[in-house]
């Protein structure tokens, strides 16, 4: 269920593209339904307020007594333009003391209409002792105005009329302007809330892309903070940071102790075994060149040859095989440690690519002393975990033997391939292939393929299992495999 409600839950962008607009769209219709169905009204209301107002100007004016004076006729010009007024004062004699049109029969047609008409095309919206405001159909103009008719208190009549069908029209005309520039604004600000809100969504998308890389455990992935990311967001992007840093330490402590947990483990049930086997490996591997050293060191002593040559012959011979058997002890001390556990190993994340590219380096003048050609085309880092020095052990190891066992075309490949989890490194030369029921052979210890050319270049029979010792340690995989026309051995190790 949780996963359905994920793929239905619209990226974090599109939610808030969504979220603003409608707000910004809601808003503009809201306007827009409240100024259709509230602003004519409220003109009207605003039109009846300045409609009393005015009659209580010219009221005042006829209390004070210079209502036909020449001082208020620029007020009464001003009331009837301003306001959109038609005026017209009537004294108690029938005579008109102001009127704002020319046409006085139209005007006393238009009182008596009030004072006599029919009362089907009139509203009264306000009556007052000495005024009654009124909303009339004048059928004659086929439009509505809105009236007033009343007395002032110099006993004179008064008529004031206003049209509303410019109300309506002036309400219309705003509506539709309203509409116009709501729909720009909508459309405005559509265009601005999609690039605002890519500029709000893009670091936390970073953060989420870093979380999904630090799940894959991928701690390479960092927060950077730039110029669209808030306080808060930068914030939780070095605590990202800081907690990738965290967890890459821990996991490589808790690998450290997972392996030395099962190491602990597993050194009881072979440390009996192991002992009985080294003695006999050891006993046999030092009785050959014991029994040389204590045959030419008789033969000194004995002086059988008595020639310098001899005897320099001999000493030769004695310190050749002395100085095997101390690098063969040096080995077995070595591969003694890694399988009694004693040796702590280091689980440490870092650069495969860089590592071979120095073990080829140093190997490259020993190649080519012998003619042969080393092959490395890794161009990038790959990333692994494991005890970089026990690693190089093993990868010197390696291209040790194809050096001395490199025939024929006399070439050297190493290549670093992805496999699932794992990255797995192989080096392999061309030469003569190894029987297969010997195959798995290889990594037993003082086990000797061809025994007269092993012991040729010095070889004890011990670095294979040292190399088998060291990716035990690692709790990872290593193998050797025939090729057409070459053998190839490979080791694997956590992708980091």
């Amino acid at each position: 269920m949780e996963d359905i409600l994920k793929k239905k839950r619209a990226p974090l962008t599109i939610q808030l593209i969504v979220t603003m607009v409608g707000l910004v769209a809601g808003t503009v219709l809201l306007c827009a339904f409240i100024n259709s169905t509230c602003l004519e009204h409220f003109y009207i209301y605003k039109k009846e307020s300045s409609i009393i107002e005015g009659f209580k100007v010219i009221n005042k004016a006829a209390n004070d007594n210079y209502l036909s004076s020449s001082k208020f006729d620029i007020q009464f010009e001003s009331l009837c333009a301003n306001k959109n007024l038609t005026i017209a004062i009537v004294g108690s004699d029938k005579t008109t003391i102001r009127s704002s049109s020319t046409n006085e029969s139209y005007i006393f047609m238009q009182i008596n209409d009030m004072i006599y008409g029919d009362d089907d095309n009139a509203i009264v919206l306000k009556k007052e002792k000495n005024y009654v405001l009124q909303r009339r159909f004048d059928d004659r103009m086929n439009a509505y105005f809105l009236t007033l008719y009343g007395k002032l208190n110099d006993g004179s009549t008064i008529f004031m009329r206003t049209p509303l069908e410019s109300i309506r029209e002036s309400a219309q005309l705003t509506n539709f302007f309203f509409e116009c520039v709501g729909g720009m604004c909508v459309v405005g600000s559509t265009i601005i809330i999609i690039f605002i809100s890519k500029r709000i969504s893009r670091p936390i998308l970073q953060l989420s892309k870093i979380s999904k890389e630090i799940t894959n455990l991928n701690f390479d992935a960092k927060y950077n903070s730039c110029m669209l990311s808030s306080r808060e967001t930068d914030e939780l992007g070095n605590n990202m940071n800081i907690l990738s840093d965290t967890l890459q330490r821990v996991i490589s402590e808790l690998k450290e102790a997972n392996n030395e947990l099962m190491r602990d483990l597993e050194k009881k049930e072979k440390i009996d075994e192991m002992r009985k086997e080294f003695l006999s490996n050891v006993s046999h591997e030092l009785k050959t060149p014991l029994a040389l050293i204590q045959g030419y060191a008789e033969g000194l002593k004995e002086c059988i040859n008595d020639d310098p040559e001899s005897k320099e012959y001999y000493s030769e011979v004695i310190i050749d095989e002395a100085a095997k058997m101390n690098k063969m002890v040096q080995k077995l001390l070595t591969l003694n440690q890694l399988e009694f556990g004693n040796d702590m190993v280091e689980m440490k994340r870092f650069d495969l690519k860089e590592l071979v590219d120095g073990i080829v380096s140093t190997s490259s003048l020993m190649a080519s002393q012998n003619g042969i050609t080393i092959t490395f085309d890794e161009d990038k880092p790959v990333y692994v975990w494991g005890d970089e020095f026990k690693v190089e052990e093993v990868i010197s190891n390696f291209l040790s033997n194809a050096i001395h066992y490199a025939k024929y075309d006399k070439k050297i490949e190493i290549n670093i391939e992805a496999k699932e989890d794992v990255i797995r490194t192989t080096v392999f030369n061309t030469g003569d292939l190894i029987p297969e029921e010997e195959i798995e052979k290889v990594w037993i210890k003082f086990y000797k393929v061809d025994k007269a050319r092993t012991r040729e270049y010095g070889g004890s029979g011990i670095g294979l299992s040292i190399v088998k010792a060291i990716m035990d340690s690692f709790r990872q995989k290593c193998g050797v495999e025939n090729r057409e026309n070459g053998v190839a051995f490979w080791m694997e190790l956590q992708r980091a």
